[in-house]
């Protein structure tokens, strides 16, 4: 099975799970998330669906992202100075770089920075059950 047909199961499931009826506007909406690389708002989700299935409202788009959140299958991302941005849960534990001039969103992974996160915790007497890293940065010229 492809990583977008999983994804999108694992969607379809959350939703059927939560009561929701799974729409050919949801369909639309799901596969557009599936095939996201990047991290779109609820905005830029509802036009690239819109393209595959013109009738997808605002409305069902944000009241299916607030149920694929709840069923964690989706991840909402509040970056400092934007609004909710979304991504899929399929991919492993990444990081995140925020251009500041730009906007763009660079997903990282870091075993040293993982390692010491885990260290420092450890010796504070915890143990991480959950981060999130996030580096506003510019590039340099």
């Amino acid at each position: 099975m492809s990583g977008e047909s999983d994804t999108t199961e694992k969607m379809t499931a959350a939703l059927r799970k939560a009561g929701i009826r799974v729409t050919r506007q949801r369909v639309a909406l799901l596969g557009v998330l599936a095939e996201a690389d990047d991290h779109p708002d609820a905005v830029e989700l509802h036009e690239r669906a819109k393209l595959i299935e013109p009738s997808v409202s605002l409305a069902t788009v944000y009241r299916t992202l607030s149920v694929l959140e709840e069923g964690g299958v989706v991840h909402r991302h509040a970056f400092k100075g934007g609004g909710a941005r979304f991504e899929t849960t399929h991919e492993e534990h990444h990081d995140h770089i925020l251009d500041v001039d730009t906007g763009e969103v660079i997903e990282f992974q870091s075993d040293k920075i993982e390692q010491l996160q885990d260290q420092i915790a450890r010796e504070l007497g915890y143990e991480v059950v959950h981060h999130r890293l996030e580096l506003y940065c510019r590039k340099i010229r």
